[in-house]
């Protein structure tokens, strides 16, 4: 059955923009039998605003281009350094509530910090990760004809610095961490590896095919 195996994509570094509507155009195109897949990758750097994103958010973006896009959430930063995992699944045959989801995404990323022994917690009101209050984990997502696309932003060794050119997330005195300030996990690709066993768990997938992107 397509709903135990999941295909799981190695991006590289892509520009934003170009994967958004690679996403876009997979989901406008996926049928019921379209086999659910997971892309892993970085971004250039790029500061994107959510649906509900308001102006005031974004103090000085200075040379870092902005995109309005189409998940839920107000503003982040995207850039090298920080693993992106945009998860394309059928939401009504894994019969997930978005709110499911949205949990057991959280869920794979604090398994991921328990086993690297970093204790880390979600918050309802504010979908993410979190350590002793500082965010390490940003969730979006869009759902479009019963399907997800965007997903999870998890800094890993990143220049930090763009955050402060922002309130992320909408929240003015939110801070940000990243994973290498706690564990000895150096690379996205590293974590990657990590997080795509935590996340075929969660999401309830019993196989995966891996292909690189070059």
């Amino acid at each position: 059955m397509k709903t135990d195996l999941l295909i799981v994509r190695w991006l590289g570094q892509k520009d934003y923009q170009i994967v958004w509507q690679d996403m876009q155009q997979f989901t406008n195109q996926r049928n019921d039998e379209t086999t659910d897949e997971l892309w892993l990758l970085e971004h250039s750097p790029v500061f994107t605003q959510g649906q509900n994103g308001k102006p005031e958010h974004i103090l000085n973006a200075g040379d870092i281009p902005i995109v309005q896009t189409d998940r839920g959430g107000q503003v982040t930063y995207h850039g090298p350094g920080q693993l992106m995992a945009y998860i394309l699944m059928d939401m009504k045959r894994k019969k997930f509530t978005v709110r499911d989801l949205v949990t057991r995404l959280e869920q794979s990323v604090i398994d991921l910090l328990q086993d690297q022994s970093i204790t880390a917690i979600a918050k309802r009101e504010a979908p993410g990760v979190y350590i002793n209050d500082k965010k390490i984990c940003s969730i979006g997502l869009r759902i479009r004809r019963g399907a997800t696309y965007h997903g999870i932003a998890f800094n890993i060794a990143m220049d930090l610095g763009p955050f402060s050119r922002i309130h992320p997330c909408g929240f003015s005195q939110l801070k940000m961490t990243q994973l290498i300030d706690h564990a000895n996990i150096t690379s996205t690709e590293q974590a990657g590896r990590k997080l795509v066993d935590y996340l075929m768990k969660n999401l309830e997938y019993t196989r995966n095919v891996v292909f690189l992107d070059v």
